[in-house]
């Protein structure tokens, strides 16, 4: 009689996602795109207000811009079940592009 055991990988791909807490479902999934398919509708929306509102329309696309920003980096990008290391790694280049930016725009005098 030959022994058969049973070979139980108890390796990394396990073990990766219990340390991340639970997963989102495909359903998850959907449901940040229907959210992102209707802020993306009310940003085209804004090319038909009227030409009095620009400043309405320019908050409001910069709001949208920061909430489509916020949702693909943590749900699409999956920062949100990554080391708070890799967070804070993005986060520091996100603000020095956006720094980078600012000096450039201030370069050709866009803000005067």
């Amino acid at each position: 009689m030959s022994a058969v055991t049973e070979h139980t990988d108890h390796g990394t791909e396990a073990h990766d996602h219990a340390d991340h807490g639970s997963h989102p479902t495909t359903l998850t999934f959907v449901k940040v795109a229907i959210i992102l398919a209707v802020i993306t509708a009310l940003e085209t929306s804004t090319y038909w207000w009227v030409e009095d509102a620009h400043t309405v329309a320019m908050i409001t696309l910069f709001i949208c811009m920061a909430i489509k920003f916020v949702m693909i980096l943590l749900w699409f990008m999956h920062l949100k079940w990554d080391s708070k290391l890799f967070s804070l790694m993005f986060y520091i280049g996100v603000g020095l592009a956006i720094a980078v930016y600012i000096v450039a725009l201030m370069t050709f005098h866009f803000f005067a």
